[in-house]
């Protein structure tokens, strides 16, 4: 199969099991060819976990889940050096981390201290225990999801450990015909297991190679700055897009062209992959209203940066 072909079955077979987000599932697949992880924050019930955990088994890859609560230690997360009575020495016990997919679920009801623990398996992806570091899969790839930080019982993420994140995306309520189908009792979730794989790591590596190899033309990378200097100039904005989210901006941009089948890279794709990209990126100034203010700032920003022609 081509890549298209290839990243179209992945998200064919995604979608059996959630239906009516198709944009959604192809951005998530587009941040794993990217070589980020995703942060899904939304209302429970919307099928957040569903679609995580049909993505991992659509890949021919090892696959952990971590159900993230307020007692979580960080040994649950990254494991715990033991003494074995049989070898007479300290072994060190591997957690649910060291895996390649990893499902973080509702990451922000656990504890700052135990949010942390995964802050070195995103950002380097290894991690050090009692002075030892273990590496992780290269492919290592976090899906977290998170209730609205006004949910009682949540802890916010840091701001360090949120930029380790390329998207934020939303699912939020399913369309009128997809609710229709749930209430008449089709249950697309309980058909997880059958979500049949479409690749291997080997696949996943070489698709990965294709997007790093998509071409951006200089005037996409002007057009790029000026939307990342934008976010600094806005008066609504106290921390603009940071060096490492502008080389996010234009990874994630590079992968989803090569979801739509392209080896370039067009203003489309930087118009769509800037807001899962930039949202949780940018803080605000005190003074900014409105229940979730930055879409608007961002599609002022897209609408006043002109827009290159070649």
């Amino acid at each position: 199969m081509s890549a298209k072909e290839c990243i179209d079955a992945i998200a064919a077979n995604v979608e059996q099991t959630v239906i009516g987000k198709p944009e959604q599932v192809m951005l998530t697949i587009a941040a794993m060819l990217a070589g980020g992880h995703v942060l899904f924050e939304d209302i429970p019930g919307v099928g957040k976990t569903t679609l995580v955990r049909s993505l991992a088994n659509a890949l021919q890859l090892p696959f952990r889940r971590i159900q993230f609560t307020p007692d979580l230690l960080p040994s649950d997360i990254i494991g715990v050096t033991i003494y074995d009575e049989i070898q007479h020495d300290f072994s060190f016990r591997q957690g649910p981390v060291f895996t390649t997919v990893l499902l973080a679920d509702e990451i922000n009801r656990a504890t700052p201290r135990a949010q942390a623990a995964l802050l070195e398996a995103m950002a380097e992806r290894k991690v050090t225990v009692d002075g030892t570091t273990y590496g992780l899969s290269p492919d290592f790839f976090v899906l977290a999801t998170q209730n609205p930080t006004d949910y009682e019982g949540t802890y916010p993420l840091p701001e360090a450990q949120i930029d380790r994140f390329l998207f934020r995306l939303s699912l939020g309520y399913p369309n009128e015909q997809a609710e229709r189908q749930l209430l008449a009792g089709a249950d697309p979730a309980a058909h997880i297991e059958d979500v049949a794989p479409v690749i291997d790591a080997a696949d996943l590596h070489h698709l990965k190679e294709l997007a790093v190899a998509v071409h951006v033309s200089d005037g996409l990378i002007d057009y790029a700055w000026h939307l990342i200097d934008a976010t600094r100039q806005d008066p609504r904005i106290r921390l603009g897009i940071s060096p490492r989210g502008g080389m996010a901006l234009i990874n994630a941009a590079k992968a989803y062209a090569l979801c739509m089948g392209r080896e370039y890279c067009i203003p489309d794709d930087i118009q769509t992959v800037i807001g899962p990209t930039f949202h949780h990126r940018l803080i605000l100034n005190q003074g900014s209203v409105g229940d979730d203010p930055i879409p608007g700032i961002i599609a002022d920003i897209l609408q006043a940066t002109p827009v290159p022609t070649v």
